[in-house]
C-alpha cells in the first residue's frame, strides 16, 4: 500500500528530526492515505483519538474511521477540560487554574500529532492518534504532560543537544480481574507466580501466552520490545524497549500500558503498575537516556568506553542536584514512596555510580552506547512527567556547569546523601518551593501539579486502613 505520496510525507516527517540511531526501528501508520487504504480495505473502522491525561493515561474519544480522516485528522476535536484537571479517579475538582466548577468546565481542543498514527492490534480493526491539548487560538496548554516534555526537550536543544531514551518498566501480573479484585477487597491477591523466577527461560502457561500476545500485539502496533523477562517478585515483570527519541519513548509507554491493561483484562488477568503493590515489592520506571548532537554520544570523552565528558559529569551532577525537588513528577501518590526502601533495587540517596544498582544514577554501557540508568521514577509515574523531570534535571547541570562528587562503588543504602523524599508531603514541600522547579517548568505547571499532589494526601488523611486496625484495635 506504500506510495510515492506516503513516501514523501514520512521522508518529510523524518526530516524534522534527527535521524534514527540503532535498534530505533518499528513502522507506523506514515500518513493518512495509508490510513484511509486500510479504512477502504475494512482493515480499520475506528480511530482512537488520545491526550495523555496527568496520570499518564490515554482519554479520549472513538471515532468512526470514515469521520475520522474526514475532519477530525485535520479539524482536530473537543474534550472536557477537566481530563486535565481531576484525580484519579476522575473526580471533578476545584483548585485547578485550567478549569473549575467556576469556569463551567469548559472544552479545549485536541489537536492530532499524525506522527503518532499506528495500528492497535490488541484492538480489532482498530488505529490510535496521539494528540496535544491546546487553547482554541491553538496557543499549547502548557500544563498537559506531553507539552511539558516538548518544553524541556527544546530548552536541552539550546545547548545543542538532544536527548534519546530508553524505557525499562516493571509490572506485576495477578490471577482472576480487576473486577474480582475490587469484590475481593483487594485482599489474597494471587500473583500468576509464586517464585522468583528472575530471568527464568521456564515459564508456566499462563505467564507465557500472556507475553507472546503483548510481544506480537506490541510488534504490529510498530513498536516491537527489546526484551521481556520475568523479575524477581512473584509475577513481576519486566519490559525493556529499544532505544529512540525520548518523546517517541514515552508515546509508546503509553500504547504500551493500555495494551497490556487490555490483553490482562481479556485473559482475565489483572496488571498493575503500582510502585509498591505489596508490601516488600517493587515496580520500577526505569529511564535509560543519552545526550546526543550531530550523531554524536556527548555523555563520553571521545575515543573512550567509559570516561565521562564534562557534559555528562555535569549533566549527572543535575540530576543529583535537582531531581531531589522534582518528587511529584516521578513519584506521584502515597505509594510511590513505599518502593523507596533499603535493599529493594529501589535507590534511596541521590548517589551515582558505574554499573552500580543502589544508585539513583547508574552509568552504564560503553563508548557510543555509554548512557545513564535512571533509577528513581516508579512504574506508576507519568512517563512525561517523569522523562521531563530528568531532561530538567540535565539541563539545569548544563547550564550551570554543577560540579560532579566522586562516583559510588559500594552498598550505597549504608552511606549518607541527599535522601529520596520519604513522603509526599515531603516531596510536595520541596517541588512548590524550588526556585529551579519555577524556573525549568513555570508557576502555571508547579502550581497545577502541586495541587494534584495535594489532592492525593487529603484523599489519604482521613482514610482507616486495615493496618491501622491491625496495629490498633486491640491495643490502643
Amino acid at each position: 500500500m506504500t506510495t510515492a505520496a506516503t513516501d514523501n510525507a514520512r521522508t518529510a516527517r523524518l526530516a524534522t528530526v534527527p535521524p534514527p540511531g540503532p535498534g530505533e526501528r518499528g513502522e507506523k501508520l506514515g500518513s493518512l492515505p495509508e490510513l484511509r487504504n486500510l479504512v477502504k480495505a475494512g482493515a480499520v473502522d475506528t480511530v482512537l483519538l488520545a491526550l495523555p491525561d496527568l496520570q499518564g493515561r490515554m482519554k479520549g474519544k472513538r471515532y468512526d474511521a470514515g469521520h475520522f480522516l474526514k475532519r477530525v485528522a485535520h479539524q482536530g476535536a473537543e474534550v472536557c477540560a477537566y481530563t486535565l484537571a481531576t484525580d484519579v479517579e476522575m473526580n471533578p475538582v476545584d483548585g485547578f487554574a485550567l478549569t473549575s466548577w467556576e469556569t463551567g468546565y469548559q472544552d479545549l481542543s485536541v489537536q492530532p500529532d499524525l506522527s503518532t498514527m499506528s495500528l492497535v492490534p490488541w484492538m480489532p480493526r482498530t488505529a490510535v492518534v496521539l494528540g496535544d491539548a491546546v487553547h482554541h487560538d491553538g496557543t499549547p496548554i502548557e500544563i498537559a504532560p506531553r507539552q511539558i516534555l516538548h518544553q524541556q526537550l527544546t530548552r536541552l536543544a539550546r545547548h545543542g543537544l538532544h536527548a534519546k531514551a530508553g524505557i525499562e518498566t516493571e509490572f506485576v501480573l495477578y490471577q482472576d480481574s480487576y473486577a474480582q479484585a475490587e469484590q475481593a477487597g483487594y485482599q489474597g491477591l494471587r500473583p500468576v507466580t509464586a517464585e522468583n523466577l528472575d530471568y527464568a527461560l521456564d515459564h508456566d502457561p499462563v505467564s507465557d501466552r500472556f507475553l507472546r500476545r503483548l510481544q506480537r500485539a506490541l510488534a504490529g502496533a510498530g513498536m516491537p520490545v527489546e526484551a521481556i523477562k520475568t523479575e524477581a517478585g512473584p509475577g513481576q515483570i519486566e519490559v525493556t524497549f529499544p532505544y529512540g527519541q525520548a518523546l517517541t519513548a514515552c508515546d509508546r509507554h503509553l500504547l504500551f500500558k493500555h495494551a497490556v491493561r487490555t490483553l490482562g483484562t481479556r485473559a482475565r488477568l489483572a496488571p498493575t503498575f503500582m510502585a509498591a503493590p505489596e508490601t516488600g515489592r517493587a515496580n520500577g520506571l526505569h529511564l535509560h537516556v543519552s545526550l546526543w548532537s550531530n550523531g554524536i554520544n556527548r555523555l563520553n570523552v571521545p575515543d573512550s568506553d567509559h570516561e565521562l565528558s564534562p557534559t555528562g559529569r555535569h549533566a549527572i551532577a543535575g540530576l543529583l542536584a535537582s531531581l531531589p525537588d522534582l518528587g511529584p513528577f516521578y513519584a506521584p501518590n502515597l505509594n510511590s514512596y513505599k518502593r523507596f526502601t533499603p535493599g529493594s533495587f529501589a535507590p534511596t540517596l541521590f548517589t551515582w555510580g558505574h554499573d552500580n544498582r543502589t544508585c539513583a544514577v547508574r552509568v552504564v554501557g560503553r563508548g557510543e552506547s555509554l548512557h545513564l540508568e535512571i533509577r528513581v521514577p516508579g512504574a506508576d509515574a507519568n512517563p512525561y512527567l517523569a522523562m521531563a523531570a530528568v531532561v530538567a534535571a540535565i539541563g539545569y547541570g548544563i547550564e550551570h556547569q554543577i560540579p560532579l562528587s566522586p562516583a559510588q562503588t559500594g552498598n550505597t543504602y549504608r552511606e549518607t546523601g541527599t535522601p529520596v523524599p520519604p513522603t509526599l508531603a515531603h516531596a510536595l514541600t520541596a517541588f512548590q518551593d524550588s526556585p529551579s522547579a519555577r524556573h525549568a517548568f513555570g508557576a502555571d505547571v508547579v502550581g497545577h501539579y502541586a495541587r494534584l499532589a495535594r489532592l492525593e494526601l487529603d484523599h489519604h488523611r482521613l482514610l482507616v486502613t486495615d493496618t491501622e486496625r491491625q496495629r490498633w484495635l486491640a491495643h490502643a
